[in-house]
């Protein structure tokens, strides 16, 4: 990387990296820091390069201190690359779970819990079973959920709240819960 970059510069190349190396080895070791795997660092590099070309396409001014900006971006994405490999882990959990052999006996039970469940799910308007697939089956964040549907946080969060209390309200009617 390093090499290709004083290429560049000696062939008289007028475009200008946003980081330099200087900045992009305190970017590396700010994500090596924040436990960021040693393969993934370079695509954490990139993704501080190009917010900092967004913020520059977006006609917003430079940070007055690039490399403070950039380590800062940096800690934010090691935060999200551990958030999403707990999401992956704890979805690979619900996944085994799910293959795993039903107790003898228990198919009975398991039958009448789906069938319930699919009743109570049945009950919810339509809002609210968007909500609450897009949180507990999709196993989005409430942000991503309101960007999805491009409503406030505010809103997913209530409509999260009505639609689990309607859905308990229906398991403990049915005597399943």
């Amino acid at each position: 990387m390093l090499r290709r970059r004083s290429r560049r510069s000696e062939a008289g190349d007028e475009r200008t990296d946003p980081l330099s190396a200087a900045q992009e080895d305190r970017v590396r070791a700010v994500l090596a820091l924040g436990g960021v795997p040693r393969s993934d660092l370079p695509d954490g590099v990139q993704q501080v390069r190009l917010k900092l070309l967004e913020r520059a396409a977006d006609g917003r001014e430079a940070p007055r201190d690039v490399s403070a900006w950039a380590a800062v971006v940096a800690s934010h994405l090691a935060m999200d690359w551990h958030r999403a490999r707990r999401r992956q882990e704890r979805l690979g959990e619900r996944l085994a779970a799910l293959r795993q052999e039903p107790v003898a006996g228990s198919a009975e039970e398991s039958r009448v819990w789906s069938l319930t469940l699919a009743q109570g799910l049945d009950d919810l308007t339509a809002v609210q079973r968007q909500v609450l697939v897009l949180r507990f089956y999709a196993d989005l964040p409430v942000r991503a959920i309101a960007h999805e549907l491009g409503v406030p946080e505010g809103t997913v969060k209530s409509r999260l709240h009505a639609a689990v209390q309607a859905l308990r309200a229906r398991l403990d009617e049915d005597e399943v819960v």
